[in-house]
């Protein structure tokens, strides 16, 4: 279905996004590391409740919900499947960033979930996993790196993104169950992004 111009209403109780689809067919030129103390690590078999923590500490102000109300069956295959590879971005022994990457998909890599905790946005972390995931993802027989965020993510997301070396395809609009009102996420997250009950 085509939208139409102008306004589209939105009924209650729901969420709208942008959503906004990026790609890469060839390595970028690398960018230099921030300077600190991360590293990368994989983490082959994750645990539930690592990732759990992690993805709602990453995530929660963005209002990522598609995993957070997964039982522990889907959630295990979801992150355990073919082709998933899963990274903390580590800071001092604790993890302070998420890298989800699909290959499951033939000449191509995905990056499902990208993302450092609040504490840690605007310091480099950032541009040090993203170093990371590209050198990783480029390391494989792909053709093609995409990632897709939407207007809930940070503000400077997109711009980020075209930074290293993506170029936008493909706009959509995400119509979604307000996640804070049954709460799958905590009434105060995303602030903003208003609740409309």
């Amino acid at each position: 279905m085509l939208l139409p111009d102008g306004y589209s209403d939105i009924p209650h109780g729901k969420i709208a996004a942008v959503v906004t689809h990026l790609e890469m067919t060839e390595r970028p030129p690398r960018r230099d590391d921030p300077p600190g103390a991360l590293r990368l690590r994989r983490v082959d078999l994750p645990a539930l409740d690592w990732y759990r923590d992690l993805y709602r500490r990453v995530g929660e102000e963005w209002l990522w919900f598609t995993r957070t109300g997964l039982d522990d069956a889907d959630l295990a295959a979801r992150i355990h499947a073919p082709g998933i590879e899963l990274y903390g971005l580590a800071v001092e022994d604790h993890d302070e960033g998420l890298l989800e990457l699909d290959f499951s998909e033939a000449g191509q890599c995905e990056l499902l979930y990208f993302g450092v905790t609040a504490k840690f946005i605007g310091t480099g972390a950032a541009r040090f996993l993203m170093n990371r995931a590209l050198e990783i993802a480029w390391s494989r027989d792909v053709g093609r790196v995409w990632v897709h965020t939407c207007t809930f993510d940070h503000p400077s997301a997109v711009a980020f993104y075209q930074r290293s070396g993506f170029r936008p395809f493909k706009r959509q609009i995400e119509v979604a169950d307000d996640p804070r009102l049954d709460g799958t996420l905590p009434r105060d997250a995303a602030r903003h992004v208003p609740v409309i009950a």
